[in-house]
């Protein structure tokens, strides 16, 4: 059974680091009627459950809060005088040119931040032996590219030397450094603070989180998921029209999804065309009376098609023990498990007499291209904007998210403790089974 839950968060665990004294007044109080500002009082349950929160009143323990995204009245740094950087790191996700605009837009409008560099390439553009120069940002250059998928900056995998990267924030005098990428990308990014810290450094690091697995612990939700999911309903919809296109037809999508197959539950709960979903939280038995070949041939001999959504974490210990070794982000490479069910699939079938016809689609690339939809350009809209809050008021050491619906301020730290999965002992997989009739497990 997978754990989805919130791991244990103790008062004093989710305290953010304040550069020091907010000395200027925000240009909040000139450019806005009635500003409304965020105070670092503001703060939001980490357990919102009346049985969590009386169980912790019982004991006698402080309750754990996270401080509240937003504006606040008194900033740290002088913006005339603030150089900012933006880098872009890890995969390519919806959202990410929204994330870069609305940043700019900011700090230029709101704050009157002028000098805003875009990092090109990852962190290599931090790394002088790359010469990726910097990219000067303003209105201008980023009013158009919402509508672009990808990054206009581009993206890298891999760590690179974090002492560099801090020597060439020093270098170029940058105050603020905006850092948009996943789980790795932002363990990288605490490294890049504790070196900061290390050498008295006055310099803030604001993390964005961006995964289209949506497996970041503590969030609710990572940009580019919604529109992820509109994609790969489209995809789910094609394989549906193939697999009922041809006698005994069975269609296979190859979802994005390492340890988490987040994608593929709401994938398939969108598109109501799935009849199996198949995600690393659930152990896949292939053969046997209640494996997953025999409930696909039952599935073939009664509605004679079959759609299969499979994340790509899933079955990994269906392949020989193999170390296929790491990608550049450190990430364990994985079997493909697409090919390896076509594969068994096809054999089955022909074993068993079904004259069937398998297609096997992988859209991984095409659903991480695609600009975003209209409710990701919203959120990586508020996003940005609580991001440029936070670094204007001197905090780093963070990321901006929306934890229980509020847009909050988590320390790096403590996203890095693990990786949210999919619970499948909850109402949202119970949702899967009732709406493919698949069994809960495959043993």
């Amino acid at each position: 059974m997978s754990d989805n839950s919130i791991p244990p968060i103790e008062a004093g665990d989710t305290d953010i680091e304040n550069l020091g004294e907010c000395k200027y007044d925000s240009p909040f109080k000139k450019n806005y009627t009635n500003p409304l500002f965020t105070t670092d009082a503001d703060r939001v349950l980490c357990d919102i459950s009346y049985a969590g929160t009386m169980a912790a009143i019982k004991a006698g323990k402080p309750l754990a809060s996270v401080e509240a995204a937003g504006p606040r009245e008194k900033i740290f740094f002088n913006p005339p005088e603030t150089k900012v950087g933006i880098v872009t790191c890890g995969g390519l996700c919806p959202g990410l040119n929204d994330v870069i605009r609305n940043i700019v837009m900011g700090l230029y409008h709101s704050y009157g931040v002028t000098r805003i560099f875009g990092f090109r390439y990852g962190y290599e553009g931090l790394v002088p032996k790359y010469k990726h120069s910097p990219v000067l940002l303003d209105p201008d250059v980023v009013s158009d590219i919402s509508a672009q998928g990808g990054s206009i900056l581009s993206n890298s995998r891999g760590q690179q030397d974090t002492p560099t990267i801090v020597d060439t924030l020093q270098r170029m005098g940058i105050d603020i450094l905006f850092i948009v990428g996943g789980d790795g990308t932002l363990r990288a990014a605490n490294e890049i603070s504790e070196e900061c810290k290390l050498r008295c450094l006055k310099k803030s690091i604001i993390g964005i989180p961006k995964t289209i697995d949506n497996d970041i612990i503590i969030l609710d939700k990572s940009f580019g998921f919604e529109s992820a999911i509109s994609e790969a309903v489209k995809v789910i919809s094609c394989a549906h029209v193939e697999a009922k296109g041809a006698p005994h037809g069975i269609g296979i999508v190859k979802l994005m999804g390492r340890d988490s197959g987040a994608l593929a539950v709401y994938a398939s709960l969108a598109s109501s065309e799935a009849n199996f979903v198949l995600i690393p939280e659930v152990p896949l038995k292939l053969d046997g009376e209640n494996g997953f070949l025999a409930a696909l041939r039952r599935r073939m001999n009664t509605k004679d098609h079959a759609v299969i959504v499979v994340a790509e974490g899933a079955g990994q210990d269906l392949f020989m023990k193999t170390d296929l070794g790491a990608d550049a982000s450190g990430n364990r490479k994985y079997n493909d498990i697409g090919k390896f069910l076509r594969d068994c699939i096809s054999a089955d079938m022909k074993k068993n007499g079904i004259d069937a016809t398998v297609k096997y689609i992988d859209p991984s690339y095409t659903i991480r291209s695609v600009p975003a939809n209209a409710y990701d350009n919203a959120y990586c809209s508020h996003l940005a904007h609580n991001a440029v809050h936070a670094g204007m008021a001197g905090k780093t050491g963070m990321i901006v998210a929306m934890f229980h619906r509020a847009h909050v301020h988590l320390p790096l730290s403590l996203i890095a403790r693990g990786r949210k999965r999919v619970n499948t002992a909850s109402e949202l997989w119970r949702s899967v089974l009732e709406c493919t009739g698949q069994p809960n497990s495959w043993e």
